[in-house]
């Protein structure tokens, strides 16, 4: 277990792994967009992460634990998936080949994509300056 730089760290990495995770889909797509009967994928994590959320900042005096009442009973499991979850983004009209990509769309939802994750980049890097400098002035006073 390494040092904990703040709650929210961990939560914010989580968020750039599926940020990053949503490019390379939306980057499949505009791949695909000549590709015949090609239906556009997304990836939803925005449920994902607010269950996280919740979960690292609730206040754990508040939650109810399992009764364990035998020893080879299995432990429960939390609800809170780890994986978001992939859909077809349909909705738009399909060509006569049967692709339904809408370039514009695609890369409206890419740019929207690299905007979050180069927000939630400028956000780590601030959360470890901080740390970073509370190492530094403490140094400092020794």
């Amino acid at each position: 277990m390494g040092i904990k730089v703040s709650r929210a760290h961990d939560l914010m990495q989580n968020a750039m792994d599926y940020r990053a995770a949503r490019q390379d889909i939306i980057s499949g797509n505009i791949a695909n967009a000549d590709t015949p009967f090609y239906r556009p994928k997304d990836i939803s994590f925005e449920d994902t992460l607010a269950q996280k959320s919740a979960q690292i900042f609730a206040d754990k005096s508040q939650t109810l634990k399992m009764a364990h009442t035998n020893g080879a009973h299995l432990e429960g499991v939390d609800a809170v998936s780890s994986k978001p979850t992939t859909f077809f983004r349909d909705g738009h009209m399909a060509r006569n080949d049967g692709n339904s990509v809408d370039l514009d769309v695609e890369s409206t939802e890419m740019a929207k994509n690299s905007t979050m994750f180069n927000a939630l980049t400028a956000a780590l890097k601030k959360d470890s300056a901080l740390f970073k400098s509370v190492i530094d002035a403490s140094s400092k006073t020794a």
